[in-house]
């Protein structure tokens, strides 16, 4: 009888396995010296994610709960997409989210390369993110079509001033920046105006 997969293990390990990669990168990764730097060996990895292919799909699963995790933290009562804009900037910027995001770009750096291996990674990287944030827009009274127009501004936005901030770190230029592209959303007119 096939032993049961401990879930709450596997989560546990994929947690390390997400912190190593996002310091080491994706591109050269090897189970070796993987399973080492997370005190584990080979077989256990293939164990708990079956081949390293799957395990690449669960790093990036895992790495983009993580992004997502850090949206739920946002205020709930924001009067304005300013404040909301605000406050999404402060977390997902913040210097301990450096390394996520350095993956997040390596990665769609890679999957723009090899479609086929990250096709499920480029089926998602736009298209989830499109239909969380236009949500806040939808409720608003915004159509479909300007809502989907709003979110991937804001998709844009986020990703262009992250991946600067990952190269440069010159925060006070792009701090400012980021503070006059969210009076410009905050000027989009509303719907019926």
């Amino acid at each position: 009888m096939p032993r049961t997969v401990d879930e709450g293990r596997r989560a546990e390990l994929l947690d390390r396995i997400v912190d190593y990669v996002a310091e080491i990168g994706l591109a050269d990764l090897s189970l070796r010296p993987l399973a080492k730097a997370v005190g584990s060996s080979p077989r256990v990895l293939l164990y708990y994610f079956k081949s390293k292919e799957d395990l690449v799909v669960a790093i990036l699963t895992r790495a983009g709960e993580r992004q997502r995790e850090l949206f739920m933290k946002l205020p709930k009562d924001a009067t304005s997409y300013e404040v909301t804009m605000r406050a999404a900037w402060r977390l997902v910027s913040a210097p301990k989210q450096e390394a996520i995001f350095r993956l997040f770009f390596e990665t769609y750096g890679l999957a723009l390369q090899n479609r086929k291996r990250f096709a499920r990674f480029l089926g998602t990287v736009v298209e989830s993110w499109l239909t969380y944030l236009e949500q806040p827009a939808l409720r608003d009274g915004y159509s479909r079509k300007d809502a989907r127009a709003i979110a991937t501004i804001m998709i844009a936005g986020f990703r262009g001033f992250l991946l600067d901030l990952c190269t440069t770190r010159d925060r006070k230029r792009i701090d400012r920046a980021v503070e006059l592209w969210i009076k410009a959303l905050d000027s989009i007119e509303p719907p019926g105006a």
